[in-house]
């Protein structure tokens, strides 16, 4: 009897969250799926009469051919700005993990970038790339350019511009998760190592990187889940511009929503959207459930 209170008392507890789950976020997403079953626009959306159209809104975004190219550019976004924030956030949390004479400040530095509000580093990544930015100021006086770079018309520099912006805010996360796991690696696996005679690459990618599996697939994952969803930062930046050119699924979505009142194909594009990551969480699960079987 006390072991069925003891689970009753347990259902309970979880009750608030389920409902608040169940209110706020399934709710959303099945009602967003039937939206882009519907031909919903501008013209109906306040009359009772919705056409359903089926998978119609999804095929015409395809046959289109611009949500391919914005999954393009979500997927280069995402892969760049995972494989930078990575590689510096290790390289600080290898620095700051030796624990040297103001370490603990100097991390603290790096951690601004994470805590300032996605619209400020955005507006200040914008006016920093702008033609009369710092930017363009430095590389003149330095006489590696001649004239302004058009950083923000032109599809490269654009791309690189929100990607250098977004790896800015991402540093510090993964250089905080990175630190947590250098802390759990035993000293005398590294003293061991350098009594056998490892030299500081060995001990690296034979100890550290391997001990780190976790921690970094974590990383990994969780940062794919946050970039590829990016939204102020990429909308105020750039707009999706030039041309497409860093119009994200997440800028797309609201595009077609708010600015062009195609408010099913914009209801489509967050589906996709959450399919895609929906499989990537399903197979951190599984890579993680046969992680913990070895």
């Amino acid at each position: 009897m006390s072991r069925a209170k003891g689970r009753l008392a347990g259902y309970l507890f979880v009750l608030p969250a389920l409902l608040y789950m169940l209110v706020f976020v399934g709710y959303p997403i099945i009602d967003n799926i039937r939206l882009s079953l519907l031909d919903v626009n501008v013209m109906n959306i306040s009359k009772g009469h919705q056409p359903f159209v089926g998978l119609d809104n999804y095929v015409l975004l395809f046959k289109e051919g611009t949500l391919q190219k914005v999954l393009v550019n979500t997927l280069v976004f995402t892969i760049a700005c995972l494989v930078l924030q990575f590689i510096v956030g290790l390289a600080f949390a290898l620095l700051f993990n030796l624990q040297f004479r103001f370490s603990q400040r100097l991390r603290g530095f790096v951690m601004i970038s994470w805590l300032l509000p996605a619209t400020i580093t955005a507006m200040m990544f914008k006016f920093m790339f702008s033609n009369g930015g710092i930017v363009n100021d430095f590389l003149m006086r330095l006489h590696l350019t001649s004239s302004p770079v058009e950083w923000l018309v032109t599809s490269g520099t654009a791309m690189l511009t929100v990607v250098l912006a977004n790896t800015w805010v991402g540093i510090p996360f993964n250089m905080i998760l990175l630190t947590t796991g250098l802390t759990t690696i035993p000293k005398d696996i590294y003293e061991s190592a350098s009594i056998d005679g490892a030299n500081t690459l060995q001990r690296f990618f034979k100890i550290t990187l391997p001990q780190l599996k976790p921690a970094i697939m974590s990383l990994l994952v969780l940062g794919f889940i946050y970039t590829f969803k990016v939204f102020d930062l990429v909308l105020i930046v750039t707009n999706g511009g030039p041309v497409n050119a860093t119009q994200m699924m997440s800028t797309f979505a609201y595009k077609l929503s708010f600015d062009q009142f195609k408010y099913s194909q914009g209801s489509a594009v967050s589906n996709v959207m959450f399919v895609l990551l929906l499989i990537v969480g399903i197979i951190y699960l599984r890579l993680l459930k046969k992680e913990e079987q070895l």
